[in-house]
């Protein structure tokens, strides 16, 4: 009996014509299509099988499937000041600090992307949002975790109970792709045709606040039967495969931006770091978010002495940006508004703040392009609000900020 695996396949050399419509048209090459087209199968190999499968020329990649994960919020002090500091002011400190506040650009004509929980479409933080859902966990349509409707609400939300939560509340059109059951757990089989659909479907945006679950597939392993230091090394082995097939399937989303308008792909860092216990309990950026070409998220904290934002002491290092992660009042399943705090709330900032500059780099002369945007999405960035003496490994470039 074989494993699962999640086989990568770049579709852009399939053959559309006939030999001899080809051979008339000059060559092998006539009838291929034009770019990367990523697509994702799972299935069971044996041993010998996973060999032959790796040596197809359209295979990109082969890893195990994997257990993924929401990244759990933060039980916070700060959640319930936040709610209440929401309830007064006309827009979230989050909203305030990326500058989506204050911009004229709102996200319009920009699709986003939100592979998470699901969402709770009878919010009134989505009206007058197309919500275009998929399951892919298996456990039906709708949110009854309440983690994706948080982070949708974030990117795309309309005010509630007259407080803004939405840095890009022109987004008319979002993709909610629930990758993860009601429970919050998931695998890399739904992860990955969630990417697929979101990319096929003409996302702008992917927004991730997930992570894999190293630890779920060594008790897995553990479970099946496999001795605790074995079924570690199986673990680590299915995470090195997955990191390549992400970064292989990273290229083929840039090689399909530099022939049409491209995705940017936000994650987040994770949440597994103590840096109040000092600085050997810092953990760095973990997958989805490790993976070339992913903007990886670290999450920001209002310092309690006024002096500037503060890296939030659960955030993991080496993110490529950073943005409000504490206290971060947005849509509660069920109607109302709640405060969260992780990574996971600071990701749907970055993702809000691609949609601002997906407008803004459209209606300019630059070239309308995900790499274009990435570029002025990181230039754009400041460490002026940061607190004084900010590691720029555990912030990045810095603050991400509306155009």
């Amino acid at each position: 009996m074989g494993e699962r695996y999640s086989v990568l396949r770049d579709m852009s050399g399939v053959r559309t014509a006939s030999p001899l419509e080809s051979a008339r048209a000059g060559g092998p090459s006539q009838g291929f299509a034009v770019g990367s087209e990523p697509h994702v199968e799972v299935v069971e190999l044996a041993k010998h099988e996973l060999r032959d499968v790796s040596r197809d020329p359209e295979v990109r990649a082969v890893a195990p499937v994997m257990p993924t994960m929401l990244i759990q919020p933060i039980e916070d002090g700060a959640d319930g000041r936040a709610e209440a500091e929401a309830a007064a002011a006309a827009a979230t400190w989050g909203v305030k600090a990326v500058g989506a506040d204050v911009t004229t650009r709102t996200g319009a004509d920009t699709v986003v992307a939100v592979l998470d929980t699901g969402i709770d479409a009878t919010h009134s933080a989505f009206t007058g949002v197309t919500l275009i859902q998929e399951d892919f966990s298996g456990s039906g349509l709708g949110d009854k975790q309440g983690h994706g409707t948080h982070c949708a609400g974030t990117i795309f939300g309309r005010a509630v109970e007259s407080t803004r939560i939405g840095v890009a509340p022109g987004v008319t059109r979002a993709l909610i792709g629930k990758v993860l059951a009601d429970d919050g757990s998931g695998d890399t089989e739904g992860l990955l045709r969630g990417l697929e659909w979101a990319l096929n479907q003409g996302a702008h945006v992917i927004s991730m606040s997930l992570g894999f679950d190293f630890p779920g597939m060594v008790q897995r392993l553990v479970d099946a039967g496999r001795r605790p230091k074995f079924a570690t090394s199986l673990a680590l082995e299915a995470y090195r495969a997955n990191l390549r097939l992400f970064d292989a399937l990273m290229r083929m989303v840039a090689a399909r931006g530099a022939i049409g308008p491209g995705t940017v792909v936000v994650a987040a860092a994770g949440n597994e770091s103590e840096r109040q216990s000092g600085p050997d309990f810092e953990i760095a950026v973990s997958l989805p978010a490790a993976a070339e070409g992913v903007i990886a998220v670290g999450a920001l904290a209002q310092s309690s002495t006024g002096n500037g934002l503060i890296i939030a002491p659960f955030s993991n290092t080496f993110p490529q940006v950073s943005a409000p992660g504490v206290g971060v009042v947005s849509a509660r399943n069920g109607g109302g508004l709640r405060s969260l705090s992780g990574t996971s709330m600071a990701t749907p900032h970055v993702a809000g703040v691609a949609a601002l500059w997906w407008e803004e780099v459209t209606k300019s002369p630059l070239p309308a392009t995900s790499s274009t945007v990435i570029a002025r999405l990181l230039a754009g960035a400041v460490v002026s609000p940061l607190a004084t003496g900010v590691d720029v490994a555990d912030r990045g470039v810095g603050l991400v900020r509306a155009p």
